[in-house]
């Protein structure tokens, strides 16, 4: 495996660039021509690394009113994608453009909307579909045609990083680099790939309508271009430059290691709109973070979480879905630590077969009356059910969440929890609009520096219950413990 500092000294040193550059840019724009970007997040996890920002588990032109009302730059939606069959995301992609086209077109003064597709720093998800249709959608509404999709996967606070045009992820021995189709996340039953330089990815993922060399790669040549006289504008330029030829959806996948790049590429962005392109983009959590030129947010304490709210007395409820190796080795620890914690485990087999009705009930009045006294962990049997039928794997999947949701739902209505925490992404998407019934929600920050996002319900039945969002795939192995620690009495 690589070395990251031997892959870096090909390349110009970061530039040191504030947030606040971003912000005043974009305010600058937004000072004659306002824009809002909608975030279409293919699971919920795309939070956590922005802070006091709108998301919504419904899509209907009146949900995206109240969104557009807070006066934020951006809005999450929760689209869960992720678990749905291509027709299915295809389907939702375009209502969810379209019911946001409606909203900006009926609001108060004229706001423009950019759009935003949001998955996996892992590279897991429907791609191409989703730009794909995005972009058509937007065509369709508002004559708009779509220059390029820029494609930014890296998640640096996570560990995934681009250089060269290959996404990589670090470790597992401190400084080493893995290409990411060398991952466990390449083999995904659904979203499996073989390519980790990105252009040769864009192919293989597109069947060769995009080859690898009509991508353009924006390198940390680029990025970095102002290093050496420390001048953001510089790099700005010559990313738009870059930019330029960019037609009918090119791909522009982008080298990122660290904030400063991504701030950089955000300079680059807002000019090369300014010229007149046409952008969408395919990005990783902290994208938005620079893009709108947010400061990083420091991690929120235990007192932070429960602000404004009374926290119960109850146990809170952890609940984890996720089957990735970090989830199983987080979930280990925190049983061993959280000894008071009642462990309720969801026998998925016992799901799949006969009597799944009666098992269920047991499970609820399992959990509930564990709550009365102290901390819960519900977690699926962690033996993997696999099939070779990609399809059937989403059924099986949809199976075990629906469970998991009904759990969490009927607890919430017979004795809500003190907290709730969701580790893994369809969990968390699930449990959010369905178990804990959230439609509105405001994402006030991280749980854990950078990652871990904490959602406040401002209505429905969940109201006032911190819900922490947890994807499968981050943290080490300590997180899950410590994020839970904060927010439980008995812990």
């Amino acid at each position: 495996m690589p070395l990251e500092s031997d892959v870096l000294a090909a390349f110009p040193a970061e530039l040191q660039i504030l947030a606040r550059q971003v912000a005043d840019a974009v305010a600058a724009t937004a000072a004659t021509s306002p824009r809002v970007l909608v975030v279409l997040d293919d699971d919920p996890t795309g939070t956590q690394s922005v802070a006091d920002l709108p998301v919504l588990t419904r899509w209907e032109v009146e949900d995206f009113q109240w969104a557009l009302h807070q006066g934020k730059p951006a809005v999450y939606v929760l689209t869960n994608t992720r678990s749905l069959d291509p027709a299915e995301a295809a389907e939702r992609n375009e209502e969810v453009v379209r019911n946001a086209l409606a909203a900006a077109r009926d609001g108060e003064g004229e706001v423009k909307l950019g759009f935003v597709s949001r998955s996996d720093s892992t590279l897991r998800g429907h791609f191409p579909l989703e730009p794909d249709v995005i972009a058509a959608t937007v065509a369709a509404e508002s004559g708009e045609s779509t220059d390029g999709v820029v494609m930014v996967p890296a998640f640096p606070d996570a560990g995934r990083v681009t250089i060269g045009g290959v996404h990589y992820t670090r470790g597992p021995e401190a400084g080493q680099l893995t290409p990411v189709a060398e991952t466990e996340f390449a083999k995904d039953a659904t979203f499996g790939f073989v390519n980790s330089e990105m252009a040769k990815y864009v192919e293989e993922k597109s069947q060769g309508r995009f080859a690898a060399d009509s991508v353009i790669v924006l390198d940390l040549n680029i990025i970095r271009a102002g290093s050496a006289t420390g001048q953001a504008e510089v790099s700005a330029k010559a990313i738009a430059d870059a930019i330029e030829p960019a037609a009918q959806s090119t791909p522009i996948v982008v080298d990122i290691v660290t904030e400063n790049d991504m701030r950089a590429l955000a300079l680059g962005l807002e000019e090369a709109e300014r010229r007149g392109k046409k952008l969408l983009y395919r990005v990783g959590p902290p994208f938005m973070r620079a893009r709108i030129g947010q400061d990083i947010r420091p991690e929120l304490s235990g007192e932070e979480a429960y602000a404004g709210n009374t926290p119960s007395e109850a146990g809170g409820l952890i609940v984890v879905g996720s089957h990735v190796g970090v989830t199983s080795r987080q979930l280990k620890v925190l049983t061993e630590r959280h000894s008071s914690a009642r462990i309720v485990e969801i026998d998925v087999e016992k799901l799949l077969g006969e009597g799944a009705d009666a098992y269920l009930n047991q499970t609820v009045e399992s959990v509930v009356e564990s709550l009365r006294s102290g901390d819960v962990i519900v977690h699926t049997s962690r033996l993997l059910i696999k099939t070779d039928d990609p399809a059937e794997s989403l059924r099986i999947a949809r199976t075990v969440s629906a469970a998991v949701v009904a759990v969490v739902n009927r607890t919430l209505k017979t004795f809500p929890p003190r907290f709730v925490i969701a580790k893994g992404g369809i969990t968390s998407s699930d449990v959010a609009a369905h178990g804990l019934e959230i439609r509105h929600a405001i994402v006030r920050g991280p749980m854990l520096p950078g990652i871990v996002s904490l959602w406040e319900p401002v209505d429905g039945p969940a109201k006032g219950i911190p819900y922490i969002v947890f994807a499968g795939n981050v943290g080490d192995d300590e997180s899950l413990a410590q994020v839970t620690s904060k927010l439980s009495n008995t812990f």
